[in-house]
């Protein structure tokens, strides 16, 4: 299919932020978006980069009802001479088709969703931010929209992509957040949709959230959902500790997002010749190697902050303190290696990094 791009005049298109300190996260959207129809008798059609506009869905579209959302997250860089860089778009699309699959939506064409995500950033260039740590952040969004109630899987569904220029994440920036430890509620179980990119994994996660809000932390630390011992994810990222000389993060079961900052993290740590372990990691287990001294520090991981360093973990009404509330030095070294590679500062020894522009 030939993605068709209608772009709007000049004089009609937005104006630029002009403080890029301001630009937060996720409030404010390009230009042009891309969509494309799906319908069962047809597959995919009508691929088309247009004006970013509402949506008029009918009040019975599936979405509404039967939670058939799926999203994605990744970002467009500018590099240090005005090169635009992705970085491994493509397995972005891949964990979509996964999330897909597991919902009951239809596959994407993986080249056709790449080439689109290429045109529209290419169109939006100069919206792409310049100041460190700052880039265009791509939401690909995949929803039914049958109008139609009754539960099974949709006939027919919408897939778009919007762009927003974003700083950082967190407004503390790289310094250590604050962790809630909930054990009154979980995000997933195994053979649930936790391994998927789903809205409904987000929503459910929302009351705790706000818990830990009200409290002053900044995520929640999940535990498993059968003995609330192990921990799982923290947040929206996935999660890491050092024990020793080991790099540790929880197994892959079904109930944790498969993240690729993770995979990320742990091809580099291998490649550095670091002790690596993927293996289950309980509270007790924690509080233990903390208190001997043994747990050196712990970050969380995910494409909108990349490497956040945790200095405060809350569980059964008391604080643990990790590494004195600072940064880790992994964490540090992970987060500059990452961003160097994913603005073009130096080699991509895994081709990664792929530049469109």
């Amino acid at each position: 299919m030939e993605i068709k791009v209608s772009p709007i005049a000049q004089e009609k298109r937005k104006a630029k932020p002009t403080d890029e300190s301001q630009l937060g996260f996720g409030k404010i959207f390009t230009d042009h978006l891309f969509t494309m129809k799906y319908h069962d008798t047809r597959g995919w059609y009508d691929p088309h980069i247009e004006s970013y506009h509402p949506f008029s869905l009918d009040p019975t579209a599936m979405c509404f009802h039967y939670g058939q959302e799926i999203f994605e997250g990744l970002k467009a860089y500018r590099g240090k001479n005005g090169e635009i860089y992705l970085f491994r778009p493509e397995e972005n699309i891949k964990r979509m088709n996964a999330s897909a699959e597991r919902l009951c939506m239809p596959a994407l064409d993986i080249e056709l969703v790449l080439e689109a995500i290429k045109k529209l950033a290419l169109l939006e260039k100069d919206w792409i931010p310049h100041g460190k740590g700052t880039s265009l952040y791509i939401r690909p969004t995949m929803i039914a929209t049958e109008p139609a109630l009754g539960v099974r899987p949709s006939n027919e569904y919408l897939f778009f992509i919007v762009l927003s220029p974003v700083g950082a994440y967190y407004p503390e920036g790289f310094n250590p957040t604050k962790i809630f430890v909930s054990q009154d509620h979980v995000r997933s179980v195994r053979g649930g949709t936790g391994a998927c990119k789903a809205g409904g994994n987000y929503a459910a996660s929302l009351y705790a959230g706000q818990i830990a809000k009200n409290m002053g932390y900044t995520q929640v630390l999940w535990l498993d959902a059968i003995e609330r011992r192990y921990i799982e994810e923290v947040g929206t990222s996935n999660v890491f500790f050092v024990i020793g000389d080991e790099l540790i993060t929880p197994p892959l079961s079904g109930s944790i997002l498969p993240g690729i900052t993770r995979d990320t993290v742990i091809k580099i740590a291998k490649r550095w010749g670091i002790n690596f372990s993927e293996r289950p990691l309980s509270m007790d287990e924690f509080i233990g190697t903390l208190g001997e001294g043994k747990l050196k520090e712990a970050f969380a991981s995910g494409t909108a902050a990349i490497i956040s360093p945790i200095g405060t973990i809350y569980y059964q009404k008391k604080e643990y303190l990790i590494n004195n509330g600072a940064p880790g030095a992994l964490s540090k070294k992970l987060f500059d290696e990452i961003l160097q590679i994913q603005y073009g500062y130096k080699d991509d020894p895994f081709g990664w990094r792929m530049q469109i522009s």
